[in-house]
């Protein structure tokens, strides 16, 4: 923040409000506001500009990106809910001008992954869950009510409807989107469409790909490479063996192709 009288560079004022508790070995940014009743324990680092509402805990070993805004009642950096958990030194990672809204609850991981990391830019809506050892990626919307068990992987700029289920070690691939109230037993591929109970492909997500700025070239492929891999009389493996020989294959049918080539579930 610029002072133009004196032309120089002034620092942002760091508030916290007398009611809050701050373990002495935590780290508070410049700039950042933690507003009534909250309690910032040890190890906790809070990157700058970052705003912290009222009644949030963030428990332990947790380090916060800054920009970042946790509203009234967040829960972040408590123990993994994970019977082999046995107390093992752990960490949660929140990236930059995340926004976690209200009664949302994050775990820090086991000492399977030892982390879980949530990237930048990300929205975690009011009372969602995210799990021990699950890893987040940039721009990831995580609607109301969503519940993760452990080890889930969530790519870039996927969105995740409200009240779905997430089952554990299930990854969701890149611009993915996953409608509300489904289970989500199984992997859902980048660039797709899944909803329901049992969970079923809907073919390229286009609506999220026209908002994030792929051309109409680029879905077309996109289809073309759908309608291969799970529509045509081929199976998977023979279908992305042809995707992957074709000389003119985009980046993004190389990435779903990968993303299958690597799915478990």
């Amino acid at each position: 923040m610029s002072d133009p009288a004196l032309g120089t560079e002034s620092t942002p004022e760091t508030t916290i409000h007398p009611s809050a508790i701050i373990d002495p070995d935590a780290t508070i940014g410049e700039g950042v506001e933690i507003g009534p009743w909250s309690m910032i324990g040890p190890g906790v680092k809070v990157g700058d500009g970052t705003r912290i509402g009222a009644h949030v805990l963030v428990e332990k070993d947790t380090t916060i990106g800054a920009g970042c805004h946790l509203h009234q009642g967040a829960v972040l950096g408590t123990d993994p809910q994970d019977l082999t958990y046995r107390g093992e030194e752990t960490v949660l990672i929140v990236g930059d001008r995340t926004v976690i809204r209200e009664y949302a609850t994050l775990n820090r991981g086991t000492a399977d992954l030892q982390r879980t990391v949530i990237g930048d830019d990300c929205l975690l809506m009011a009372y969602s869950h995210i799990a021990h050892d699950c890893q987040i990626g940039n721009n990831v919307v995580i609607s109301n009510a969503v519940n993760m068990a452990g080890h889930v992987f969530i790519e870039d700029w996927a969105i995740v409807g409200g009240l779905t289920a997430i089952h554990q070690f299930v990854r969701i691939g890149a611009h993915a989107f996953v409608g509300g109230a489904s289970r989500t037993s199984q992997d859902v591929p980048p660039y797709t469409t899944a909803v329901g109970n049992p969970l079923k492909l809907y073919g390229i997500n286009s609506v999220g790909l026209t908002r994030a700025g792929f051309g109409s070239d680029v879905r077309l492929e996109l289809k073309r490479a759908y309608r291969l891999l799970f529509n045509s009389d081929l199976t998977a493996a023979e279908a992305a063996r042809q995707l992957e020989a074709a000389p003119d294959t985009i980046p993004e049918v190389r990435r779903l192709v990968g993303f299958l080539a690597r799915t478990e579930r």
